[in-house]
């Protein structure tokens, strides 16, 4: 298995000093940039759209996981290729064609990636499971950041673990919402690979230094 990987979330950085956050990530242990895209209609909030992804790229130096919070996400998906995603994340529950939308999202160049809500259950992904490069367990409700972990998640991870390991999928887990120091480590153990963080980094006194000591608790 490849090594785990840390990735902040842009969302809970100070958008008033965006290059100087993206510059720390760039300097910092972290692996990811992880960008989260809300509509206000697939969730209530709304992030950050197109604009403001583009200078992200013209700064980042590290992997773009793009999480699409939206409706019809298929729309978009050559628009986020353009504008430089790695990784494009769509939501289970906002796909009619699921199926189609990876395939598309791989033909566009980047790694496709499907997320679930809390009350979703991942068996409901067994019959694509081999089409997908990450799948995304919501640990808080989508739409805010700052919310805390729900617990279940761990019985959750093991449960699409479990999965991968049966249909002999390469696919790798996310985790994304309340991950901190307390709870790094066992949703590792759990089966998971990428830990998106967000005020739990970008609120702490030294950003660097707590994505340096996550790093070390999942390695």
């Amino acid at each position: 298995m490849s090594t785990k990987r840390i990735a902040p979330s842009i969302l809970a950085a100070d958008f008033a000093n965006l290059q100087r956050d993206i510059e720390m990530v760039n300097q910092s242990e972290a692996d990811w940039f992880h960008i989260d895209i809300m509509d206000g209609v697939f969730v209530p909030n709304i992030s950050f759209g197109m604009p403001v992804l583009k200078a992200i790229n013209k700064h980042a130096t590290k992997t773009i996981d793009v999480h699409l919070m939206i409706v019809d996400p298929d729309r978009y998906i050559q628009t986020f290729a353009d504008l430089g995603a790695d990784v494009l994340t769509v939501h289970y529950e906002a796909c009619t064609h699921l199926h189609r939308t990876l395939q598309a999202i791989k033909a566009a160049g980047m790694k496709a990636g499907v997320a679930l809500n809390p009350h979703t259950n991942v068996n409901l992904l067994e019959d694509v499971i081999n089409d997908i490069d990450l799948v995304c367990i919501m640990s808080v409700n989508p739409g805010f950041g700052g919310q805390s972990f729900i617990e279940n998640t761990y019985q959750k991870v093991k449960k699409l673990k479990a999965l991968i390991t049966e249909k002999g999928a390469a696919t790798e887990i996310e985790i994304d919402g309340g991950v901190n120091d307390k709870n790094a480590k066992a949703l590792v153990d759990a089966g998971a690979d990428v830990l998106v963080a967000g005020s739990f980094v970008f609120r702490s006194e030294n950003p660097t230094a707590t994505i340096q000591n996550l790093k070390k608790i999942v390695s």
